[in-house]
């Protein structure tokens, strides 16, 4: 649907377009990579600790795991149809190995992946849709170089259980009140906020510059109208 307008104070001459693409257009600026992420960034800085933990045959060794949640990377991912992002979440974590008799500390980081999908919802709000990983797609990578192979064997039982406690972990955070909150841009609230503070208020120069210029026009036009009628009154 295009608009048209003519003479003064139409639209000729300005770039007129559709209903749709004005929606587009407005959607693919609201809806920015950074402002994406943001929704699920907020979990940058938070702590993952549990443990300790019974793994391997009888359970018998404990490990015990903490550490933190860092900044979230995203790249869009291509679909005709929605818009789409692939967001990384890096978690650094320190282990704790006990076997009994002694304790080996080691390292290990993972790889987060979230699905995030952008929802436009009745209101004119926007929704990020974020779907968890499955256990079997959080990567792993454990820096356990010096440990003996008895220990290292020990230490490949641990990465399964860890992959499935992080997974359920951040499935559950993301669901948050909280977080859910951040997910939500009420583009409706924002664009009355801001034409509140460009709108002309009763005080502003710009109220007072359209008053001015009635009042002018107003008197021009009395005084037309006078000239008019005086005119007329003196005809014979």
């Amino acid at each position: 649907m295009q608009g048209n307008g003519a003479g003064a104070g139409g639209s000729d001459d300005l770039p007129v377009v559709s209903y749709r693409d004005f929606g587009e257009q407005f959607f693919s600026r609201v809806v920015t990579q950074e402002r994406v992420v943001g929704a699920v960034d907020v979990l940058a800085g938070q702590p993952i600790a549990f443990g300790p933990m019974g793994v391997g045959p009888g359970r018998l060794v404990k490990v015990t795991v903490d550490g933190a949640i860092g900044a979230a990377t995203s790249r869009p991912v291509f679909d005709p149809e929605l818009v789409v992002h692939r967001v990384e979440l890096p978690v650094d974590l320190r282990f704790d190995l006990d076997l009994g008799l002694e304790v080996h500390t080691f390292e290990g980081s993972l790889q987060v992946p979230l699905t995030l999908t952008v929802r436009a919802i009745d209101g004119l709000r926007v929704f990020i849709d974020v779907t968890p990983p499955r256990p079997s797609e959080v990567g792993i990578r454990l820096k356990a170089q010096g440990l003996r192979a008895s220990v290292l064997q020990r230490v490949a039982g641990v990465e399964g259980e860890v992959k499935r406690f992080v997974a359920k972990y951040v499935a559950q955070e993301v669901e948050k009140p909280h977080i859910r909150k951040a997910r939500v841009f009420d583009v409706g609230e924002q664009v009355d906020r801001a034409w509140a503070s460009i709108a002309p208020s009763g005080s502003s120069p710009t109220v007072e510059a359209i008053r001015g210029d009635f009042v002018d026009a107003l008197e021009e036009e009395i005084l037309v109208t006078a000239a008019g009628t005086d005119g007329a009154e003196r005809e014979p």
